[in-house]
């Protein structure tokens, strides 16, 4: 088969790279000529594993490339995805569907011959409609089916998600577009993946309500902590008494300092925003938006807490700066609101994370960053861990006792025992847990 990837961010390079493992031949374009040219000498613009090898693998044997223009890919693809961002639309939480409206209207002269265009950017219910007037309106003569095909890829696991994934959502009632989203996605069947086919409306919704179920999940393990703290219980405790129920299951029941990425507080959001619309208001979903906004704003009031005293002139050290582990992905990171509330409150900020920093320089360009975490905890009168690294699950805490001028840990992760943090003199302070002092 051969596909065109419209667009090379998260989504486009991470499906476009794996299309071609499977054996397609995809060329993935976007308009940044700077990112092209960098994506053919094989520099890869996001943080992934093992995402540059198999671009790199990919293109070598010809399967994978790169272009600027899309009339040329899409004349001769059997397939064309959509894969551009959908960013919150600024004032009011819609989904900005700008660029997937912009793509549709350039893709559809291109078309030739019977293809089928592949909305696989995460958008509103009803968006697939649009594109297929837009497409219908620029080119009347096109033989063309519009299909949702929607992402569920986690950062840092998307290469395994694709080619492991739980199931594949298809969109469309046309037999011609079954046959080739069947086709695409055939390399898989020997994984027994589902693939699901519904209609078009159903697999768009099928993407939002997942994404707000599993928020929902992590903001109700959120507030059972704060419960847990107050009436002496272990948070951790309660989320596996729970989750070892089949109904509930254990994944997305870690407490933490609140939900970030490009995922979750978007299209949260975008969700809310189409039920009103259609006044069917979402009070659950509401309410996870809420709440989960304020928890992040909390954390540096935790911060203040466990030092017990303000943090005007303190210096706090903070561990892991992106909204995960494995990715670089800074956007609504937990991290931002913490260390902006650390700075109102007059405290010095240095920080470390593995490979966020380049990207948090952008959007916290006020402290100061160090290249390894001890360095980071020098002088420090608390640090904090707010990424679950793996470089953090390990440290020398005899030595991290030792840099800091205060023994006081944060661990908005509950990386470590707190047991084991009292036995080495630390004042230790986690999420959902009782708070011990050494």
């Amino acid at each position: 088969m051969r596909i065109a990837m419209i667009g090379t961010g998260y989504v486009g390079l991470v499906s476009g790279a794996c299309f071609s493992d499977f054996g397609h031949h995809v060329t993935c374009v976007d308009k940044d000529a700077e990112k092209i040219a960098a994506l053919r000498r094989g520099e890869i613009p996001i943080f992934e594993p093992g995402l540059d090898a198999l671009v790199a693998s990919n293109v070598k044997a010809g399967r994978l490339d790169f272009a600027t223009d899309l009339a040329a890919p899409v004349a001769e693809a059997d397939a064309v995805f959509i894969a551009v961002g959908t960013p919150s639309r600024r004032g009011d939480g819609h989904a900005d569907l700008s660029y997937v409206y912009a793509a549709a209207r350039e893709i559809a002269p291109a078309l030739s011959g019977f293809t089928v265009v592949i909305t696989k950017s995460t958008v509103p219910v009803g968006t697939g409609d649009e594109v297929e007037r837009l497409i219908r309106e620029t080119s009347p003569a096109a033989d063309v089916e519009i299909a949702s095909n929607p992402e569920f890829l986690r950062e840092g696991a998307a290469i395994r998600d694709f080619k492991f994934p739980d199931r594949i959502v298809a969109g469309t009632s046309d037999e011609r577009a079954r046959k080739v989203i069947g086709d695409i996605y055939r390399p898989l069947s020997l994984n027994q993946a589902p693939l699901m086919f519904t209609a078009r409306r159903t697999a768009e919704l099928i993407k939002y309500a997942a994404n707000a179920f599993l928020a929902t999940k992590i903001t109700f393990i959120n507030e059972i902590a704060d419960l847990a703290e107050k009436v002496g219980a272990d948070v951790q405790h309660v989320a596996r008494g729970i989750g070892l129920d089949n109904r509930i299951g254990t994944k997305f029941l870690h407490a933490g300092p609140g939900f970030g990425g490009s995922c979750f507080p978007k299209d949260t959001r975008a969700l809310v925003k189409t039920a009103l619309d259609h006044d069917v208001p979402l009070r659950i979903v509401e309410a996870v938006l809420a709440v989960n906004d304020n928890r992040k704003r909390a954390m540096a009031r935790k911060v203040s807490g466990a030092i017990g005293s303000s943090l005007r002139g303190k210096t706090v050290a903070v561990l892991g700066l992106t909204f995960k582990p494995d990715t670089d992905d800074m956007r609504e990171a937990p991290s931002i609101p913490l260390v902006t509330g650390l700075l109102d409150m007059g405290a010095k900020v240095r920080a470390h994370d593995p490979v966020g920093m380049e990207q948090a320089r952008r959007e916290l360009p006020d402290i100061e960053y160090c290249d390894d975490p001890y360095v980071c905890a020098s002088g420090a009168d608390a640090l904090v861990i707010v990424t679950e690294w793996v470089q953090f699950r390990a440290l020398d805490l005899d030595r991290i006792k030792r840099e800091m001028a205060q023994p006081v840990i944060i661990d908005l992760r509950n990386v470590y025992r707190p047991e084991d943090m009292v036995a080495l003199g630390f004042v230790y302070e986690s999420v959902g847990r009782v708070p011990v002092r050494g």
